[in-house]
């Protein structure tokens, strides 16, 4: 049930946000969305104790704040405003893809990198991740290459870097945060996030908000950020991490059919041979890795 949530509630944000950011500018969005996810995650996180370790490892925290909800949210809020919800969850769907990547040239540490320099990733990437990531990047280039117009470029790099933010943050958390909880990690992150864009959100208050944009902000705030995260860390506990984020390989067809039935984007022929491509790289990418990880998990 905890999964089915998941997949249901984290693919209707950029259904969400499409909406939003039809009256409201991208930083007011981002502020409106982690304020209320933070008044609900803080006090439970202080309430468990998890909150002073923290703000001990407070430039780490800086770090994973503005790599994993910072950044990206406002990019993708930003490019929203032009592309379709659904080819914007699309694109997102490649993080495992650019997960194995980083992964590959960022494992082992500094002390590691000049090995790394003299042996080449593709020593930690065996041929069927490579395949993974052959057609995975495939399948971004034809989503891309079919439906992109010359105007939407700014907004293909934003999501862009959203792809590499998403896929670095669990870097960090995995190496600066492994022995923390990770819902201590989050509530402040959020409350961090929150109170940088207020000065902004606070200034440019909109004069009108319409009903639908309010129950969409509202829906982001409370369902998509602060419900999220505690189910996602229910669902950690009872399956464990790795096949907890098996969730993102669901996401992305819940925004396309969310996009299409009820934004009544269409259906083009890049979504249509893109994301089959994306999808069957994420998995074929990092099944090797996940493999590896669930048997360490269970030693």
């Amino acid at each position: 049930m905890l999964f089915a949530a998941l997949s249901v509630i984290w693919g209707i944000p950029y259904l969400l946000i499409r909406v939003a950011v039809r009256e409201l500018s991208p930083a007011t969005l981002v502020f409106a969305r982690t304020a209320p996810a933070a008044l609900v995650l803080v006090p439970l996180a202080w309430h468990r104790g998890q909150v002073r370790a923290v703000l001990v490892r407070w430039r780490w925290l800086v770090a994973y704040s503005v790599v994993e909800i910072a950044a990206p949210w406002l990019l993708l809020s930003t490019a929203e405003e032009r592309l379709t919800s659904s080819f914007s969850a699309l694109l997102v769907a490649s993080v495992p893809l650019v997960g194995v990547v980083l992964s590959g040239v960022f494992s082992g540490g500094a002390d590691r990198l000049s090995q790394h320099a003299r042996r080449g990733v593709t020593e930690h990437m065996d041929v069927k991740r490579l395949a993974g990531l052959a057609i995975g990047l495939g399948g971004v280039a034809v989503l891309a290459g079919v439906d992109v117009r010359g105007s939407d470029l700014p907004s293909l790099l934003e999501v862009a870097v959203v792809a590499v933010g998403y896929a670095g943050g669990p870097l960090i958390l995995s190496r600066r945060f492994a022995d923390l909880p990770g819902l201590g990690v989050v509530a402040i992150s959020l409350a961090f996030t929150a109170v940088v864009y207020a000065p902004w959100a606070l200034t440019h208050v909109p004069h009108h908000v319409s009903a639908e944009v309010g129950l969409s902000v509202a829906g982001l705030a409370v369902f998509c950020t602060a419900v999220a995260f505690l189910a996602f860390f229910a669902l950690v506990t009872e399956v464990g991490p790795v096949r907890a984020t098996v969730v993102t390989y669901i996401n992305p067809a819940v925004a396309l059919l969310l996009g299409v039935s009820v934004l009544g984007e269409p259906f083009t022929l890049g979504l249509g041979l893109g994301f089959p491509l994306v999808l069957a790289g994420s998995v074929v990418a990092t099944g090797g890795r996940r493999a590896e990880l669930e048997g360490t998990a269970a030693s």
